[in-house]
């Protein structure tokens, strides 16, 4: 009589490596999952002014980027684990099609309330396209093989970031498109977008295997949206609220009481755990999501502050700011193909941490240098510089986690570096603009008194005073469009100070990816597998299968 192990799959995938035709057919699906959630983090900010006159509720965006923010958030674990238990390919259909309803009931609203929490609902799919992307990417190809299909992801990713906010620009500039309002075509247009993705995805994708007589971690999805959504409502709110607030000191204790209850209830569930503790005595692991979190606030915090750079001190408008970004996102697709194939060539990829790094914080030092009247040129080479560090860092990052779990943990992987990369870019764009916003008040006013006696400020105040009167006046920094329409001496102090006090900012981040920089040393290089991770998983089967049958016959024998 032969026992079946727990580890038997419900839904056998067929055996056998894919072809390189079957490989791209499925990358094809998931990057066009990957591309709905990438347009949609960018192709609403330019938008949004315009979504909030419309709708009579400029005063409550905040929600609109929050409410989806925190969603997406707390969502990417779960769908890691999840997807680890039942399978990716249903989960993946699952979410994309959670978003595209999410995406139609944008479409629909009426007000800026109903479009953030429809946004919300867009959020609960969006936090499984990435991270479930990586991990059937992780199903389908060895880590040896993987990095040279990367670049892909990474063209995509650096494509939305750039397409977002000229789509949003130039949708949300339109009246009417079709008898329909014209920013409600950026929600319209995921529709077709998806449907293709959930059609392609049914065809090629094979089902995963599914883990049998589970226990569902409730206690530790309630704790973890306990411990992160008032992180995430703080990081978001606090300058609003005050960060000694009651309600930002009431989030940061609920937090804590979260974090605690968590680790309770992950200890408890052992290896069904939301994110199973044993995993944090891996190295590689442990010292991946702690980079992951430090390199999303750097990364996060300095796409939040580049682009009010270009569009407040160069005067740039949000669709060209997004074009000007695009050395930085040529860094970031060049350096990780680069390392993609170096990788993929060698099974080397420890290198690759230690000098993206270096170059990230070089890259905040000389963008702290820039100034009111720095050429766009060396913006442009910073940008670059600061782009390749990222490249060599986000995909080497996740491939060597992927690695250096077993088979069944995949999900779980790949969802945490996810996860912590999300955590550490909400806190590191909420305190890097704190930094700005707060310092640069001061800092503009040093600049006017500077400017006092230049005899060319002087003459051009004498003949407009009351452009001088507005840009000292109060509440200046919440709307600065008043930059385009006002005497270029008058404001060239106004933009000497808002620099000087991101030159602030770039410095904090420089100082926080140091942290990456010496982590990057502490990570342990695991030879990469030259499997998949279906057919590893199959292999571990496999030798499972004997084990058990002849513990039965000799349980049998024994008997008789």
């Amino acid at each position: 009589m032969n026992t079946q192990p727990k580890s038997a799959t419900a839904t056998a995938a067929p055996s056998g490596p894919l072809t390189h035709r079957q490989i791209m057919a499925i990358i094809t699906a998931l990057l066009l999952g990957m591309f709905l959630a990438a347009l949609d983090q960018t192709v609403v900010s330019t938008a949004i002014r315009r979504i909030g006159d419309d709708l009579h509720g400029l005063s409550a965006q905040a929600w609109v980027t929050t409410a989806f923010l925190i969603t997406s958030t707390i969502t990417t674990p779960l769908y890691g684990k999840l997807s680890d238990l039942y399978g990716r390919k249903q989960l993946f259909m699952t979410a994309i099609s959670i978003f595209l309803v999410g995406s139609v009931l944008c479409g629909l609203a009426t007000d800026m309330y109903m479009l953030a929490g429809f946004r919300a609902v867009q959020g609960l799919g969006a936090g499984g396209l990435f991270s479930l992307a990586m991990a059937i990417t992780a199903d389908i190809l060895s880590p040896q093989d993987r990095p040279r299909y990367m670049g892909y992801f990474m063209a995509t990713f650096a494509t939305s970031s750039v397409l977002g906010p000229v789509v949003g620009g130039f949708l949300s500039g339109q009246d009417a498109i079709l008898g329909v309002t014209g920013w409600r075509w950026i929600f319209v247009l995921n529709v077709p977008i998806g449907i293709i993705a959930l059609i392609v995805v049914n065809r090629v994708l094979r089902a995963s295997p599914r883990r049998a007589q589970v226990r569902i971690d409730t206690w530790g999805t309630v704790t973890i949206i306990v411990a992160v959504v008032p992180v995430l409502l703080v990081a978001e709110r606090g300058r609003e609220w005050g960060w000694t607030s009651p309600w930002s000191i009431g989030c940061f204790v609920l937090g804590l009481f979260g974090v605690v209850g968590f680790l309770f209830a992950e200890r408890r569930m052992g290896d069904d755990a939301l994110i199973p503790l044993r995993l944090f005595r891996n190295n590689t692991f442990s010292v991946g999501s702690g980079i992951s979190l430090v390199l999303g606030i750097g990364m996060f915090g300095g796409l939040a502050a580049i682009p009010l750079y270009l569009q407040i001190v160069k005067g740039a408008s949000p669709t060209r700011a997004g074009l000007l970004m695009l050395p930085l996102m040529l860094g970031m697709m060049s350096a990780s193909l680069l390392a993609g194939r170096w990788t993929s060539r060698t099974g080397r990829y420890r290198i690759f941490p230690i000098v993206g790094s270096a170059l990230l914080v070089a890259a905040l030092a000389l963008l702290s240098l820039l100034g009111a009247d720095t050429p766009l040129w060396k913006t442009d080479l910073f940008m670059l510089l600061f782009g390749v560090g990222l490249g060599l860092n986000m995909q080497t990052i996740q491939i060597a986690m992927q690695n250096a779990v077993a088979p069944q943990d995949i999900g779980v992987a790949t969802s945490s570096g996810t996860f912590f990369r999300q955590m550490g870019g909400t806190l590191g764009t909420a305190v890097f603009l704190s930094i700005l916003f707060g310092g640069a008040p001061g800092k503009i006013s040093t600049a006017y008194q500077s400017a006092a006696g230049s005899p060319d400020f002087v003459a051009a105040t004498a003949a407009h005073p009351d452009q001088l009167h507005q840009i000292t006046g109060s509440g200046s920094l919440d709307d600065t469009a008043f930059l385009t329409s006002i005497d270029r001496t008058i404001a060239h102090p106004f933009m000497v100070g808002f620099s000087d006090a991101m030159s602030v900012v770039f410095l904090v981040g420089a100082a926080i990816v140091t942290i990456a920089f010496v982590l990057s040393f502490v990570l342990r290089e695991v030879p990469l597998r030259r499997v998949s991770g279906l057919e590893a998983a199959r292999a571990e089967a496999a030798a499972a299968a004997p084990r058990t049958e002849t513990v039965a016959d000799v349980a049998t024998e024994a008997h008789v």
